[in-house]
């Protein structure tokens, strides 16, 4: 039986709520049109929607984007689905092997693009988004990426030949296979809790890489690591910024403080909950 657009997504989007997915008219629709675009083989810009919900739908259609909407049902984000996720000014390549790049994590990079720095470290860099970013923007920079995942790694090399930035990537635990000094050092590393975890959605808890979410301990053991290991990899005047989750600013602070750094400050993000911890490395005047 032919269907409409509007048929096919009225059926899914109760499917979605029922499934207990908040955006379930959202999600239902940015399929539909991922779905299109993969019959058709070319992009469906959003504003055709209205055109494209009362025309009816091409051969192939209900069965790839039945697909897709059973993937939804079943928690799987959308962007896992779509295998991509805008972030800063560009789209990145996501897998089930990556952290899903997060709007909220687009702080840390306008934070570190508000100084000049010609050398960048990321740390746990999982679809490269953070370090791309930084380098999209600095392409006279030099960037390294490390992650202690290699298939995490992939994507970050595939996501920068992609937007077109050269950078350096290597599996390291930390700072274990890095050597010389960057000006910037940043990070988004796993910072929830053992003990939060099950509160999580479905999204994220059964389908982002658990070593990308948590320590299995308190959620700061990344940052112990951080800031131990990077006064040693700044330069004079070099900054460390990192995402942290909204209650660890004090303790992320003292742990930049112990490790030496000046200049220590927590930033909020647009919900008003603190995001970024950044500090320096003193200079050759102590600054």
């Amino acid at each position: 039986m032919t269907q409409t657009g509007r048929e096919i997504v009225t059926a899914a989007e109760i499917r979605l709520r029922d499934a207990g997915i908040d955006n379930a008219a959202g999600d239902a629709q940015i399929l539909f049109l991922y779905a299109l675009g993969r019959v058709l083989d070319r992009t469906i810009p959003r504003h055709a929607l209205r055109d494209h919900l009362t025309a009816l739908v091409p051969e192939g259609l209900p069965a790839t984007y039945e697909a897709m909407i059973a993937a939804r049902a079943a928690r799987q984000p959308v962007s896992q689905i779509m295998g991509r996720r805008a972030f800063w000014k560009h789209d990145f390549r996501v897998t089930s092997d990556t952290l899903d790049p997060r709007p909220e994590t687009e702080l840390l990079v306008e934070l570190a693009l508000s100084q000049p720095f010609d050398s960048v470290l990321d740390l746990g860099t999982g679809t490269g988004a953070i370090l791309i970013s930084l380098l999209a923007d600095r392409p006279q920079a030099r960037g390294m990426g490390v992650d202690l995942s290699p298939a995490a790694l992939d994507v970050a090399r595939g996501n920068a030949q992609m937007i077109g930035v050269q950078a350096e990537f290597a599996v390291s635990n930390w700072f274990d296979a890095v050597t010389g000094t960057f000006d910037l050092i940043v990070s988004n590393p796993p910072y929830i809790a053992l003990d939060e975890m099950p509160g999580l959605s479905p999204e994220v808890r059964d389908w982002e890489p658990r070593m990308a979410l948590t320590d299995e301990g308190d959620g700061l053991a990344a940052y112990r690591a951080l800031c131990a290991g990077a006064p040693g990899h700044l330069a004079p005047m070099g900054r460390l910024m990192v995402e942290i989750g909204p209650s660890q600013g004090q303790a992320v602070s003292a742990l930049m403080r112990d490790a030496g750094l000046a200049g220590v400050t927590v930033r909020q993000d647009l919900d008003g909950r603190d995001r970024v911890v950044f500090g320096h490395k003193a200079g050759q005047h102590g600054i």
